[in-house]
């Protein structure tokens, strides 16, 4: 077993894509545009430089700041009443905690948000170290964010698993050098994940389940 364990947040701990794939398309019919099909894969789990870059792409022309703020202000308007966990992330945090092994969060949201969330689903307790999108200079699909949460728990890439359910996360895990671990939420994994992660698992129960059997 690894001696930390890295988790994102938006889709792997908490059940929030969701809300925010609602609100993208929301956001894109105040612009009078149609949500193309390959941009929730390009920009989740992105923050910053990238999350621009993936709306420049998409949609050339527009302001990418004022898109962000028109998805991001109707989320935590919505998240502000309520965040719903993901299945299984309760009980493997208590399985690491119970284990001594080191825990952090690695979310390309804002270090607030972060911490508004994790306490509102009742989860901020478990985690020693919270690295945020704002820490970074680079975020997802670079490595920074993992390798900051690493170097704050003390501890060695290597000696980490990174449990993610973004196709960027996980690249950026593995990019990290971390046992990247990934949790498919609303976007299926490919081949590179496939053939690279640690392992592709349908939850976060399987993914404990199988930590617990030595398998990771």
């Amino acid at each position: 077993m690894k001696k930390g364990a890295i988790f994102d947040m938006d889709g792997l701990l908490l059940d929030t894509e969701r809300i925010y794939r609602e609100n993208w398309e929301r956001a894109a019919e105040d612009f009078g545009l149609a949500l193309h099909p390959d941009f929730l894969p390009a920009i989740c789990g992105t923050n910053g430089a990238s999350s621009v870059a993936a709306i420049r792409r998409f949609y050339p022309g527009i302001d990418p700041q004022a898109f962000i703020h028109a998805c991001f202000a109707r989320t935590e308007a919505m998240l502000a009443k309520g965040v719903p966990e993901k299945p299984g992330a309760r009980e493997i945090l208590a399985f690491f905690q119970d284990r001594d092994v080191g825990i952090a969060v690695a979310s390309s949201s804002g270090r607030r948000v972060i911490l508004d969330n994790l306490r509102r689903a009742g989860l901020a307790a478990y985690f020693e170290v919270v690295a945020s999108g704002e820490d970074v200079a680079n975020g997802k699909p670079a490595p920074d964010i993992f390798l900051l949460a690493a170097q704050r728990l003390g501890l060695a890439p290597e000696e980490c698993y990174v449990f993610e359910d973004s196709i960027n996360g996980a690249r950026a895990g593995m990019a990290a050098g971390c046992a990247t671990v990934v949790v498919p939420d609303l976007i299926p994994p490919t081949e590179d994940l496939r053939s690279s992660s640690a392992g592709i698992y349908p939850s976060l129960h399987a993914a404990r389940e199988a930590i617990a059997a030595g398998i990771l």
